[in-house]
């Protein structure tokens, strides 16, 4: 496929099996990174998107029931995506690909990992759910009309969308966080300090399951730091990736 102009949004559907196919928001050229979005959905990381073509080929998939994107009876697990993800990425036929992934992607992006590094150069993890925190619990801000007070840092949600991923024990694998040691690639737990949906505990509880990875903490921001605080979670990103290319040759 022909490079995409950094300025140029391109999206696609791509056919995966024959009741499902994922719709692909492409950006940019050059380095790979799939960016994996949360409950509030791909235009939450549009921004971030846009700030990473310029040196990349950015993908961003939706993911199918959000957004109106159909969803098969059978497709209804968080690891049904991460595999699906994977497949993506051997069709495509990617490779020292950067996995970003926010909120509920970042559960995605986790689950991703464990299964497979073979194409990943590094792992980001935004404000992720996923794993268990003892004495903490993910509080999902609470839909239009559900009689609740509204949520300072609510976002945009598909309730219905993300419960249909959801297992027993709602947002997280009580496994998940014990197969993280398994992930031998570079990671980078950045969190909003201010999160009310899961904590800061559990970005330092991501940094220290795996066996390379480190945590930022970013002031003044809620659930999203990539919007409540763009340039300064973009420069910590930006980073990041370029750190996982090493030092240019002489």
């Amino acid at each position: 496929m022909n490079p995409v102009p950094s300025s140029t949004l391109l999206t696609r559907q791509e056919a995966l099996f024959d009741d499902l196919s994922i719709r692909i928001d492409e950006r940019g050229s050059g380095q790979p990174i799939l960016i994996l979005h949360g409950a509030a959905g791909p235009r939450s990381v549009s921004e971030l998107a846009e700030a990473l073509a310029p040196q990349a080929r950015v993908l961003v998939p939706t993911h199918p029931g959000f957004e109106s994107e159909p969803r098969p009876a059978w497709f209804n697990s968080v690891g049904d995506l991460a595999f699906t993800y994977l497949d993506l990425l051997e069709r495509l036929d990617l490779h020292d690909v950067v996995v970003i992934g926010l909120s509920f992607g970042g559960w995605i992006a986790a689950e991703l990992a464990v299964l497979n590094t073979t194409r990943l150069s590094g792992l980001i993890l935004i404000d992720a759910a996923g794993i268990q925190v003892d004495g903490h619990s993910i509080n999902l801000p609470h839909p239009p009309g559900s009689g609740q007070a509204p949520n300072p840092d609510s976002i945009p949600v598909s309730i219905q969308a993300i419960r249909a991923y959801m297992g027993p024990d709602g947002l997280y694998n009580p496994k998940l966080r014990r197969r993280l040691g398994r992930v031998r690639i570079p990671v980078l737990c950045l969190w909003g300090e201010n999160d009310p949906i899961v904590t800061p505990d559990y970005g330092r509880a991501y940094a220290q399951a795996f066996p390379d990875a480190r945590f930022e903490l970013i002031p003044e921001a809620g659930h999203l730091p990539q919007v409540d605080q763009p340039e300064r979670s973009f420069s910590i990103v930006k980073a990041f990736v370029d750190s996982l290319a090493g030092p240019e040759p002489e």
